[in-house]
């Protein structure tokens, strides 16, 4: 078995309503040193172990995990993972 984490975020542009409300609320509570807030998504898939396992987690990024219109996509695979 391997994990797999996926980070998503909104590519350099793109309105960010989530992070701009949480940049507010963190102002309003005193943290007047943020500046900026994007929010993004982190996901975990444990997979089996495959040998087109990159390619797979490219066509699940592009497809349902992320937008690649507007969003960016990253993600790492770890070996030996144990259930």
């Amino acid at each position: 078995m391997k994990l797999v984490k996926v980070h998503v975020t909104l590519k350099e542009g793109v309105l960010d309503p989530q992070g701009k409300a949480v940049q507010g609320s963190l102002n309003r509570l005193g943290y007047e040193f943020v500046q900026e807030v994007r929010v993004g998504k982190y996901l975990e898939l444990t997979v089996e172990d495959d040998a087109n396992i990159e390619q797979k987690i490219e066509e699940i990024c592009n497809k349902l995990l992320a937008n690649p219109v507007i969003e960016n996509y990253e993600y790492t695979v770890e070996e030996g993972v144990t259930q």
